[in-house]
C-alpha cells in the first residue's frame, strides 16, 4: 500500500491549493449526485452517499453545495452520470486504474486515451490491469493531536484490517468494503476526527521504477485527475523516497 499512501499525501498537501480545491468540489458534488440517484437520497439510509457527504463535509464544502447536489439527482433538472472503469499502462509498465462519472461517455474514453498516449502510457482493455488491485475501505484520521498508535488500535478493535500510521499529516485505516461504515462508526464515537471514508481500489503489490519513470507516472496520473469526469485514479508504483520529498515538499 507504500505507493498508494504516498500518492495519498502529495495530492493531500496538493488539495490546499484554490484552483485545485475548486475541481475537488465538482467532483465530490458528482460523487453526492451519483451517490443518491444509485440509492436513497436520505444519507442515514444510503452508506454510500453518507461516506460522499462526509468527504465533502472534510474539505468544509458548504452545506447548501451539498444539498444542491443532492437535488440533482432527482426531479425535472435531474442530472444523469454513468460509472465507467478505464484500465491502462503507465511507463515501465505500472498498472493504472481509472474510474469516472461521465455524462458523456465517448468525450470521457477520448480525453483519457489522449493522456494515456501524450504522457508514454496505453490504454489498455477491460480486466488487463484490474486484477492487480482489490476494493477496499479506506478510512484517514487526521494525526495532528492523536497518538496514531492510539488511532490503531481503536481502528484494529473495530474490525479495521490494516493501519498505516507512516503519513505526516493522516494516518489511513483500511477496511473490507462491507466493514468500512461499521469502522468509520466506531472510530467516530471514540471522538476520532475522520476526514475521509471511502469505497476505493488498492493496489494488491506495488512495483519500483526509477525516478524518471516515476515522474513520467506522476504526470500521467495528474494528468487524468485533473480531467473533471475522473473520480479517482490508482496506480500500483512506488515513488522513490528522493522524488517524493521533493513534490510533497
Amino acid at each position: 500500500m507504500a505507493g498508494h499512501s504516498q500518492f495519498k499525501n502529495i495530492m493531500h498537501r496538493k488539495g490546499r491549493q484554490d484552483k485545485v480545491k475548486s475541481k475537488l468540489f465538482g467532483k465530490l458534488a458528482r460523487e453526492i449526485t451519483v451517490a443518491a440517484k444509485l440509492g436513497l437520497p436520505d444519507p442515514t439510509m444510503n452508506a454510500r452517499l453518507r461516506a460522499a457527504i462526509i468527504a465533502a463535509r472534510a474539505e468544509n464544502m458548504s452545506k447548501d453545495s451539498i444539498e444542491r447536489a443532492i437535488k440533482k439527482a432527482s426531479g425535472s433538472d435531474a442530472e444523469h452520470y454513468d460509472e465507467m472503469r478505464y484500465e491502462g499502462y503507465g511507463p515501465g509498465g505500472v498498472a493504472v486504474l481509472v474510474e469516472a462519472a461521465t455524462d458523456n461517455r465517448n468525450r470521457t474514453a477520448a480525453e483519457v486515451r489522449s493522456i494515456f498516449t501524450k504522457t508514454g502510457g496505453q490504454l489498455a482493455g477491460s480486466g488487463a490491469v484490474a486484477w492487480q488491485f482489490e476494493p477496499r475501505g479506506l478510512i484517514t484520521i487526521t494525526s495532528r493531536g492523536q497518538d496514531p498508535d492510539d488511532v490503531a488500535l481503536q481502528a484494529i478493535d473495530a474490525g479495521a484490517d490494516d493501519v498505516d500510521t507512516s503519513g505526516d499529516e493522516v494516518v489511513e485505516v483500511y477496511t473490507t468494503p462491507g466493514a468500512l461504515e461499521q469502522v468509520r462508526k466506531a472510530l467516530d464515537n471514540a471522538g476520532m476526527p475522520v476526514e475521509n471514508a471511502e469505497a476505493t481500489m488498492i493496489a494488491k503489490n506495488t512495483v519500483e521504477v526509477d525516478e524518471q519513470r516515476a515522474r513520467q507516472n506522476l504526470r500521467l496520473v495528474e494528468a487524468l485527475e485533473d480531467l473533471d469526469d475522473v473520480q479517482r485514479v490508482t496506480a500500483n508504483f512506488d515513488i522513490p523516497e528522493e522524488l517524493f520529498a521533493e513534490v510533497a515538499g
